[in-house]
């Protein structure tokens, strides 16, 4: 059979932007096999990579979940995709390990990753949020970190959410609190909702610099501003409660439990999950239509619902890479969403959290 790979790609693109335009997927399972379809095809790396397992495409998967997750450090091996890198609108890396070394995926162009992320951020985020927010990134910029998937994600929340006087703290290697406080004052005062946005070390640097300034008091935010928090909440060094952080943010600047919002997402995806349920320290996370997910034991073996292991995700916004990441992170599917428990131990320590734990605050 002859494949125009222009036609099918652009096809597959069309129908997923559909699906999260809609914020409704017709079939999950057929979307994504076809997809998965398209990949083998294209993706010669991961096609190798199924092959080795037995998946061909006249040996293919019936289901979504029998999908083959490719390891997210196979991204440190390979050009996971299906064109030529050099081509890719968007490149997004890793922030590396303890040996510095970090996973690359490139993305096709802007155009799913941007939908998926906006859609996403609309209703985990700013859903009943005053418009628009002023945004106040503990974060680097987009210009200072380019190949930032976090940088990026935010620069494009900002500019389609916001009012258009976006500020970034982390520079020079440094979260600048001393110029975050004061751009915080002028805001209460101003009466303009904000989000504060950041990865979870970063919060814990501000919160000690608070401290440090002896600025024990509640800063109360204006009425319909809330906190982003991106994960990583284990360090080199360092553990952080979620529940004690987030009580501890929430007290601070005076907003509900419901107004401090966790995120999780990845380097090697293009969706992100959000809490959906804030009556419990471990959060329920949930996800897209167009992004589903499940557990497995160290052999691979899928897990029922409520059983902790290590979190695959099948994200229909990949289709230029891979549909299928195995993670190392530690989880469980609880109410059709996500309980995050942290990460192998065996795994290697990294992400933007990671640089948050010394005096390089956090630079994603």
């Amino acid at each position: 059979m002859n494949y125009d790979y222009r036609a099918e790609a652009d096809a597959l693109d069309a129908e997923v932007l559909r699906a999260i335009a809609r914020r409704h997927v017709e079939s999950f399972d057929d979307l994504a096999l076809r997809i998965f379809a398209h990949q083998l095809r294209y993706n010669e790396p991961y096609a190798r990579y199924c092959e080795s397992l037995g998946i061909t495409i006249c040996a293919s998967p019936t289901n979504w979940r029998e999908i083959p997750p490719v390891p997210a450090a196979a991204f440190k091996e390979a050009a996971l995709c299906t064109f030529d890198p050099s081509r890719a609108e968007i490149i997004f890396e890793t922030s590396g390990t303890t040996t510095g070394s970090g996973g690359i995926h490139y993305m096709e162009d802007a155009r799913l990753y941007d939908a998926s992320l906006l859609a996403g951020f609309d209703y985990g985020v700013v859903t009943d949020a005053p418009d628009p927010l002023r945004y106040c990134m503990l974060l680097t910029s987009p210009a200072q970190s380019p190949r930032s998937s976090l940088s990026y994600m935010m620069n494009r929340a900002a500019k389609a959410f916001g009012d258009g006087a976006e500020s970034w703290y982390v520079g020079g290697d440094e979260l600048q609190t001393e110029r975050f406080v004061e751009d915080i004052a002028e805001i209460r005062k101003s009466g303009v909702p904000v989000c504060i946005a950041g990865t979870a070390f970063a919060f814990v640097k501000l919160l000690d610099d608070l401290k440090l300034r002896r600025i024990t008091h509640a800063l109360p935010l204006p009425s319909g501003s809330r906190i982003m928090e991106t994960g990583g909440f284990k360090g080199r060094t360092r553990i952080v409660d979620r529940g004690e952080l987030y009580s501890h943010l929430a007290d601070t600047f005076s907003l509900p439990p419901n107004h401090v919002i966790g995120e999780y997402g990845m380097t090697e995806l293009s969706s992100q999950y959000y809490d959906s349920d804030y009556h419990q320290a471990n959060r329920v996370k949930s996800a897209p239509p167009w992004l589903r997910s499940y557990a497995v034991d160290e052999n691979g073996n899928k897990l029922p619902a409520g059983v902790v292991g290590a979190l695959v995700h099948v994200d229909l916004a990949n289709r230029s890479s891979c549909v299928a990441i195995q993670t190392e992170d530690l989880g469980a599917i609880i109410d059709g969403g996500i309980v995050l428990i942290g990460r192998e131990e065996r795994a290697e320590l990294r992400g933007c959290s990671l640089d948050a734990e010394s005096p390089r605050a956090a630079a994603s």
